[in-house]
């Protein structure tokens, strides 16, 4: 299955980083390290859904640099980028938190009954 359409079928059309609702015919990919022209960062441990204005927002940056603008965006990354390798979880987790780690935790559990 290819990567967006999984996504979308894992999470829907959410937003990775500010975890924003976006139509399906909008929402973008993004590559959570800059590919710079090289395929071998188009894998599926390397995408997320992101909202237009986070994809323009994110452009190039580093995604340490980018998380760390807002600290909202690494507790979002790690609800709806829990598929990304295991560096890049680490350094949302460390961003984000305990309390933030524990809530994606919580609610990647298929029998958690809260949305919080």
């Amino acid at each position: 299955m290819e990567t967006r359409e999984w996504l979308l079928k894992t999470h829907g059309p959410v937003c990775a980083y500010c975890e924003r609702k976006v139509r399906r015919d909008r929402i973008t990919l993004d590559h959570v390290t800059p590919r710079k022209g090289k395929t071998a960062y188009d894998r599926r441990d390397n995408l997320v859904l992101a909202c237009p204005a986070c994809n323009i927002d994110k452009a190039d940056k580093q995604f340490l640099t980018f998380l760390l603008a807002r600290k909202s965006r690494a507790a979002a990354v790690l609800r709806y980028g829990a598929h990304l390798s295991a560096m890049l979880i680490k350094l949302a987790s460390e961003i984000a938190g305990p309390e933030a780690t524990a809530r994606a935790a919580r609610l990647a559990d298929p029998d958690y009954p809260y949305l919080d």
